[in-house]
């Protein structure tokens, strides 16, 4: 075992099939309208897609590369705590869109 992984007791993960693993993003918690009002992060307005970023994938995932930002369904998710930091497990086909710098055909829309 080598003296890093002994002294933190952190082992590597290596994600398996189409799953992707991901960090959602600070901002996508609470959120202000355009009028200033505070929408806390629990109201349920509609059905809200939210935005993460890749932090490992698996062997068969062909569209998402670690660091990119991944959006997805919020019920499509599952849960887990990975080296005290609460991550999401999700299948590649739960992922809706990907934004990352590499992507280069024009699809008119900027985030």
């Amino acid at each position: 075992m080598p003296d890093n992984i002994a002294a933190t007791g952190k082992l590597p993960i290596k994600m398996l099939h189409d799953r992707i693993l991901v960090a959602l993003r600070k901002e996508d918690g609470d959120r202000r309208s355009s009028g200033g009002i505070l929408i806390p992060a629990t109201a349920q307005v509609a059905k809200r897609l939210v935005w993460g970023e890749a932090k490992g994938v698996g062997p068969s995932v062909r569209q998402v590369k670690v660091g990119d930002q991944v959006l997805f369904s919020p019920e499509d998710q599952h849960e887990v705590e990975v080296h005290g930091e609460d991550l999401i497990i999700l299948r590649e086909r739960d992922v809706h869109a990907v934004a990352a710098e590499r992507i280069e055909e024009s699809t008119g829309l900027y985030l």
